[in-house]
């Protein structure tokens, strides 16, 4: 069967779209940590902050509060600032804002490494760390998900097809999905390879007897080459040009 035109076009902007696509899982998988990870390194910290408890868990609740602190920031100083500098409208452009998030993913997880040394270190001296040195890594998670999370929805929903918007608008909800699918495969990769050699392996059921700070490097190398294959393609990516006409009656 033959194709219109439009349909042929409509194909190439979801093609051109697919390796942008393809870094948001790797991304994903990387912000995924707070939902698993992090847990369970927090499990292993000394949960009291004076005289509360905090359970691990909850402090997802602290990404959302630095969110809400950082999107003020964004508006009122990291905008108005790239915007005298680019000559954008809008500061920075919807890959710009995406390549920044990326990039702040590595830190974050980096933060975590270091904390993971800091705590075997502590319990090996016979401490137990303090979960609230937990919240630099998840500081760093939520700028980079006020900078990659809403520009990355806008991007799959502006450059798709005006007859395609509402499937690749779930596109970013997909790559997150399959970013959990992802860091799955991996734990369990880690966890059987690190054990082939005799020991615990990285990942042990007794956090103290692993190494819980080689896997959150490992994901800090894979988010730096993830940036860098994304700036790759960001900077080859074409978008797509809006006409305006103007209707006079």
């Amino acid at each position: 069967m033959l194709c219109t035109v439009t349909q042929v076009e409509e194909v190439k902007i979801l093609v051109r779209m697919l390796p942008i696509w393809f870094t948001s899982v790797f991304y994903a998988a990387s912000m995924c940590q707070t939902a698993t990870t992090f847990i369970q390194q927090g499990n292993k910290m000394n949960t009291k902050i004076g005289s509360f408890s905090v359970p691990p868990a909850s402090m997802n609740s602290a990404s959302v509060v630095f969110m809400m602190i950082f999107v003020v920031i964004q508006d009122t100083i990291v905008i108005p600032v790239a915007r005298r500098y680019t000559g954008n409208v809008a500061g920075l452009t919807q890959l710009q804002r995406m390549g920044v998030g990326r990039f702040l993913a590595v830190p974050a997880v980096a933060a975590a490494a270091l904390v993971e040394m800091w705590r075997l270190r502590s319990v090996a001296a016979g401490h137990n760390l303090s979960i609230a040195w937990q919240l630099p890594q998840f500081m760093l998670i939520a700028c980079s998900d006020v900078f990659c999370g809403i520009a990355q929805l806008e991007f799959f929903y502006s450059e798709a097809p005006m007859s395609m918007r509402s499937l690749c608008s779930a596109f970013s909800f997909l790559a997150m999905s399959l970013g959990y699918y992802l860091n799955s495969m991996i734990i369990s990769a880690i966890a059987a390879l690190s054990k082939s050699g005799g020991g615990q392996g990285w990942l042990p059921a007794d956090l103290n007897d692993g190494h819980l700070d080689y896997y959150f490097w490992l994901w800090a190398g894979i988010g730096a080459v993830n940036f860098v294959v994304y700036t790759a393609f960001a900077k080859n990516y074409t978008v797509k040009k809006v006409e305006l006409r103007c209707l006079w009656n």
